[in-house]
């Protein structure tokens, strides 16, 4: 254990860790206005002086007062915002959140795309004593309520007029609710306590200092200042409560952990396009950046429907963070224009990728003495990998990030063949986002890196391959959910150790490897144990046809799975369409089909596609553990996966809950009959 000798303070209404009450702070509380104990060390980082959001914003002010902190484009105009002015905007919003009747420890609900205006109401809102609250974009009137109403949110920051009509429909129900500001465009309507941007800023222009300077003085590292929520997959969200300290003590580490450069010497430029509502994006987008003086260069709305690569073009960003599904999409774009291409183009290319593996995959498992490089590796950097980066935008980019959830060893070995290593991260909003991180001294495929210095980590319950339950320990931990004891119970043990409910291990250096989902394990009818995500991508790697693929049999007596074909996506609603891809089309083609739409071959009507797939499940078969972890039955649906059908969340994780209840009657039919013998020569039906 650690000991906790460098800080001590008092609480003013203590919370209970299973042990007597007394004026003693512990290591979690669930009260709005609770403090807890760090989990401070006696040396290195983890003993680092805690500090609050002011103190580090005014720091970077210090240091880095004229240089841009954030810019974005309005029409053809290139607005930016320099540290000091930055912060002037954030005290000024903090003024006219207290002259609206911010409450401590209440809530301020933010509900749109990254801005400018998001982060400064994020600030505004923690130096004004308050909680900064993101709300998701995509979430119903109904979700956006119970947010409000769990976070006793007095103000809500909108976007634009769509937001602004989900909290109209449910003020009514809000009875902590005091005012609306709308930060896009001015308000269609004016309406009693609903402000455009200007006029809330124009609120707390002429305030005096000394009522904020009071707050921030009163403000201690171990409060609460920020709150998560989950994004409820299963029940309803858990806000999750990180302190001063969790949010500047995890960017602090994080930025040396990664080996993030000062303004000073070189600045860092990062794209904000991720939800804000989610811990990854505020870490990086704001806080990290923070830490060193970077600029945060803002994406366009629709950046997830395809003007992503514009705007890395515009910014050309030194560090990028991208969910695996937007490195998924630039791995098909890429194959498309690919495909295209002249014969002669296409084999350079898939040379210069065959040099580009084969040597990074020798350089990660150091083979090489002093590092050196063969020479091709030099002819294909100059004929193919400037290029591709150059078209993506990441030219300047030394840092790429994939997170928040799985990505796939065949999309890792893609972007490794064109020498762009995805640096994998692993963390939760329970651990103010990372907790282990790959850098190039800390690099393997599949491997989510090292712990941030600082941290712990523990293997609980290992088997005998060394799979166990992964736990945290860290100055990075969350206080606890907001009102939930017994949530934070279930969450944090007795000494303090955050279980993360993911099964892991270590390799012998000390690499961690995420294996599976606790809650995610299938246990067969028969008892056996199968973690899915394994055998799913084993099916995407055997069919690259395959956009997503779900397994099921938990209770059931076999394995099935349902399966979604690569497709065209509408860049304004965000919808999968019917067109295939054209790598998809291509693949058909390879096969002898004419197919070029999802809906010719959903449900086994393409007779070459379905075989082509049943040969891809049988040679996964083939490499089954047991009989219990062969898939017997699958299908392919008529429509994708996606964020507006629901079926994945807010950063394109499977939401596997959901597609159980909204497939139910195509699995329902996959255990109505027995499964049918799987050979080539029989294939199986597809229902």
């Amino acid at each position: 254990m650690v000991s906790f000798s460098h800080l001590s303070v008092i609480a003013q209404h203590p919370d209970s860790l299973s042990v007597p009450p007394s004026a003693e702070v512990h290591l979690w509380t669930t009260r709005r206005d609770g403090e807890v104990k760090l989990r401070m060390g006696d040396s290195g980082l983890a003993a680092e002086t805690p500090v609050t959001v002011n103190q580090i914003f005014t720091s970077a002010v210090e240091r880095f007062g004229d240089y841009s902190a954030l810019s974005w484009k309005e029409g053809e105009l290139q607005k930016t915002l320099s540290y000091r002015e930055y912060y002037q905007a954030c005290r000024t919003a903090a003024k006219s959140f207290l002259k609206l009747g911010l409450q401590r420890y209440h809530g301020v609900g933010i509900l749109g795309f990254n801005s400018a205006e998001w982060f400064i109401s994020d600030i505004g809102t923690i130096l004004a004593g308050g909680f900064a609250v993101g709300i998701y974009t995509t979430n119903s009137p109904e979700a956006c309520q119970y947010v409000a109403e769990n976070s006793k949110a007095n103000i809500i920051v909108v976007e634009n007029h769509k937001q602004l009509q989900k909290i109209l429909q449910i003020e009514d129900k809000l009875p902590h609710l005091k005012a609306i500001v709308q930060y896009k465009d001015s308000p269609k309507e004016k309406r009693p306590n609903l402000y455009s941007w200007q006029e809330f800023m124009e609120l707390g222009r002429d305030e005096p200092d000394a009522p904020l300077d009071a707050i921030i003085a009163s403000q201690k590292p171990n409060q609460c200042c920020t709150l998560i929520y989950t994004s409820g997959t299963t029940g309803q969200p858990k806000g999750v409560m990180l302190s001063h300290d969790n949010i500047t003590w995890t960017a602090l580490s994080t930025g040396k952990h990664v080996q993030l450069t000062e303004a000073t010497q070189s600045q860092e430029v990062v794209v904000s396009y991720l939800p804000l509502s989610h811990i990854a994006a505020q870490m990086v987008d704001i806080w990290i950046v923070m830490r060193v003086g970077g600029l945060t260069y803002f994406a366009d709305p629709d950046a997830l429907k395809g003007s992503l690569v514009n705007t890395l073009k515009e910014a050309r960003p030194t560090a990028f963070m991208g969910v695996p599904r937007v490195w998924e999409k630039m791995q098909e774009r890429m194959k498309s224009v690919g495909a295209k291409s002249s014969t002669v183009r296409r084999k350079v290319a898939a040379w210069a990728k065959d040099v580009g593996l084969q040597s990074n995959l020798t350089r990660m498992n150091q083979y090489f003495s002093l590092g050196k490089k063969p020479l091709f590796y030099h002819v294909a950097k100059k004929l193919v990998f400037k290029k591709v980066r150059k078209a993506l935008g990441l030219d300047r980019c030394t840092k790429c990030y994939t997170g928040a959830a799985p990505i796939t060893k065949d999309t890792l070995e893609f972007f490794l063949s064109l020498n762009i290593p995805l640096y994998e991260l692993y963390g939760m909003s329970e651990s103010a986002g990372p907790h282990t991180i790959s850098h190039p001294e800390a690099f393997k495929l599949t491997s989510c890196g090292k712990e941030i210095p600082g941290c712990k980590t523990k293997v609980h319950n290992p088997d005998e391959e060394g799979n166990g339950e992964i736990c945290f320990w860290g100055r990075h931990i969350f206080m606890g959910y907001l009102n939930m004891p017994d949530k934070t119970e279930e969450a944090l043990d007795e000494e303090g150790w955050l279980h993360s409910g993911d099964l892991g291990k270590h390799d012998e250096k000390g690499l961690l490897y995420i294996t599976g989902r606790i809650k995610e394990l299938i246990i067969t009818a028969g008892g056996e144990n199968v973690p899915p995500v394994p055998i799913e991508d084993a099916v995407k790697d055997a069919v690259p046809l395959i956009s997503n693929a779900i397994l099921i049999g938990d209770n059931k007596k076999f394995l099935s799975m349902l399966l979604t074909i690569k497709c065209d996506i509408n860049a304004e609603t965000g919808n999968p369409e019917d067109e295939l891809l054209p790598e998809a089309v291509e693949f058909c083609r390879k096969l002898g089909s004419n197919a070029t739409r999802v809906s010719e071959i959903a449900g086994g009507r393409d007779r070459a596609v379905h075989t082509a797939i049943q040969e891809g499940i049988n040679r996964v078969n083939e490499k089954a553990t047991s009989n219990a972890q062969r898939i017997q039955k699958w299908l392919v649906l008529e429509r994708d996966f996606s964020i507006a059908g629901g079926e994945l969340g807010p950063t394109m994780k499977l939401k596997r809950t959901v597609v159980l209840k909204m497939y139910k009657e195509h699995i329902d039919n996959f255990y109505s009959e027995p499964p049918t013998p799987s050979t080539p020569e029989n294939p199986l039906p597809p229902k």
